[in-house]
């Protein structure tokens, strides 16, 4: 209630003449100048002194309690000199020897408050919360003009659970100063712990007749109407504060909250709706609520939810277009409407916003891959590592991206730097060095390619990703085909029709001169799924090898059509021969 603004000054003997010296400590206390007997070393007792409050000032408390220890020695009476004493050892802990000399100087001088207050803190730290009343009530009285010491007493009447003392004694201050926020706050605080219901209500009433254009007021009596399952009431101090303030999102959003509790959605929302348009209602709180929508969306498929999320991110996008959380929330909502491109806009503005929200970041890298932006993910993948350096994602994500890209130095680089990273995760690892396999090939470092699938390989022995490239690019180089065969036959074990892994298995058996059985593998390849170029290549070659010259024509020409333009391939097709 009362503002408290306390300084300290440590004051020293220097030389023959009494001087005023500053010496502020952290709990701004002001003491009285330390008295010394005159037949001590004044001026030894004056430097210690003030070395001893420059340490405290400096943290050093364990130097200060040595020189004001070697004050005491010089003067033992020295009120002050145990005041720092004692407020040093309540610092460090040592709760007995700072009760000692707080009562030592508190006992010598009753009448300074500083020390009367040091006492208080020594007992309320060892729970002797009455001995705490008695300095209290003792400082009251030498003070009776400071209202925060009957403030203090109320409160430590409080801790003791003398509640009908600690009520008094706010009558009193209400009575001198009026009624008061605070006090009347207090003052049912004591009333609810005492389940004094009906007086608590009283009090509130008191303090919302005092200023009824307050709504403030009118707010702590909804809030202890609701406690006390007083609805009605509670709509009725709702309504008197929107009639003050018609656009108090705190009182839409506990609407909102009344008509839910009695299945009124329709109100309810409308009541939510209104709070959001208010650009004053915080947009961590309308995410939080945003965020209750989407788990309502996608873990219980409530297609309302969705729908008035997405209308309350969009209400809340437009209040806050920089905001990083509103932007996430968005793109959240924008992806459960299957609208990526859209939403991917929304998560880099919220990734730019806030360069230190992983997450955020990751969704971004997820969004450019699924989306084939390679472009954007090697250069968002490049700004996340560069943010954040220890997450081995970003690598994996810009080495992917560079191999898209043919940057291929680039992807093995980065592929490199981030598998460092990579600690105790067996399938990232996996992912890396799958990727660096395929990056390797390209730039024709076979030796380093073949390592990396053979790593890939010990982590996932039936991984049939690694299987099949590994196999793919063994016959593309026309080696060791029998480990190729090998390969490329347990992945269409482990992952029957897939045309891709059918296809490679085709090629090795084309390449092993074993043209019957190739082509069987190849026309199968053919039939599933949309038009493959390669594939088709890969058949019309096998065709030609059997000597079917028109039908290997024909599928070269379908080729082409699928989008095949190799030099190769249009070769093939100008010389109507295999390119041998």
């Amino acid at each position: 209630m009362l503002n408290r603004k306390n300084t300290s000054l440590c004051l020293a003997l220097v030389g023959y003449t009494l001087l005023l010296l500053a010496c502020k400590s952290k709990k701004s206390a002001q003491t009285t100048a330390p008295k010394t007997n005159a037949n001590i070393d004044q001026i030894r007792f004056g430097a210690m002194y003030v070395d001893g409050c420059a340490a405290r000032m400096k943290g050093n408390l364990q130097d200060a309690v040595k020189l004001f220890a070697e004050c005491k020695k010089l003067d033992p009476t020295n009120s002050a000199v145990k005041y720092e004493l004692g407020t040093i050892y309540k610092l460090l802990g040592v709760n007995d020897l700072a009760m000692v000399n707080a009562k030592a100087c508190a006992e010598a001088e009753p009448k300074n408050e500083w020390y009367q207050l040091l006492l208080v803190e020594c007992y309320n730290t060892n729970k002797q919360y009455l001995q705490a009343i008695k300095v209290r009530e003792e400082l009251i009285k030498n003070f009776p003009d400071k209202a925060e010491f009957k403030e203090d007493l109320a409160i430590e009447y409080a801790i003791a659970g003398q509640y009908d003392k600690a009520f008094k004694v706010y009558e009193t201050l209400e009575k001198n100063y009026g009624v008061n926020e605070q006090i009347t706050l207090n003052k049912v605080k004591l009333l609810k712990e005492q389940k004094k219901t009906k007086e608590a209500e009283l009090e509130l009433i008191k303090l919302s007749d005092f200023n009824k254009n307050e709504p403030r007021y009118y707010s702590y009596l909804a809030d202890f109407y609701i406690e006390t399952h007083a609805l009605e009431k509670a709509k009725n101090m709702y309504d008197k504060i929107l009639a003050i303030d018609p656009n108090n999102s705190t009182v839409n959003l506990a609407l909102h909250d009344y008509y839910s509790a009695q299945d009124k959605n329709v109100e309810a929302y409308g009541y939510l709706k209104k709070a959001f348009q208010n650009p004053d209602l915080d947009v961590l709180t309308k995410t939080n609520i945003l965020n209750s929508f989407y788990r309502r969306a996608t873990e219980l498929s409530d297609a309302k939810s969705k729908e008035q999320g997405f209308e309350l991110a969009k209400i809340a996008l437009q209040l806050h277009q920089k905001s990083p959380e509103a932007n996430v929330v968005y793109a959240d909502f924008l992806m459960l409407n299957k609208d990526a491109k859209t939403a991917i806009n929304h998560y880099y503005t919220a990734a730019a916003n806030n360069k230190r929200d992983y997450m955020t970041w990751g969704k971004l890298l997820v969004l450019d891959y699924e989306l084939s932006n390679y472009d954007s993910l090697e250069r968002h993948s490049y700004q996340a590592s560069e943010l954040f350096p220890s997450q081995p994602t970003n690598y994996l994500y810009n080495g992917i991206a560079n191999m898209q890209l043919r940057n291929y130095k680039k992807a093995v680089q980065s592929l490199k730097d981030g598998l460092e990273f990579v600690v105790d995760d067996k399938s990232m690892m996996l992912d890396f060095y799958r990727t660096l396999g395929d990056a390797n090939y390209y730039l024709k470092d076979y030796p380093k390619s073949d390592k990396a699938f053979e790593d890939a390989l010990k982590i996932d022995a039936d991984n049939t990703y690694v299987l099949n490239n590994y196999a793919y690019f063994l016959s593309l180089r026309n080696e060791n085909l029998e480990k190729a065969e090998k390969l490329s036959k347990k992945s269409n074990e482990l992952k029957p029709n897939d045309r891709n892994y059918m296809d490679t298995y085709g090629w090795i058996l084309f390449q092993q001169k074993k043209y019957k059985e190739a082509e069987e593998w190849l026309y199968n390849a053919s039939k599933l799924g949309p038009k493959n170029p390669n594939i088709l290549e890969h058949y019309g070659d096998v065709l030609y090898k059997l000597n079917k010259y028109e039908q290997a024509l024909l599928q070269w020409n379908m080729a082409k059509q699928a989008g095949g333009n190799s030099v190769e391939l249009l070769n093939k097709i100008k010389f109507k021969k295999l390119n041998d």
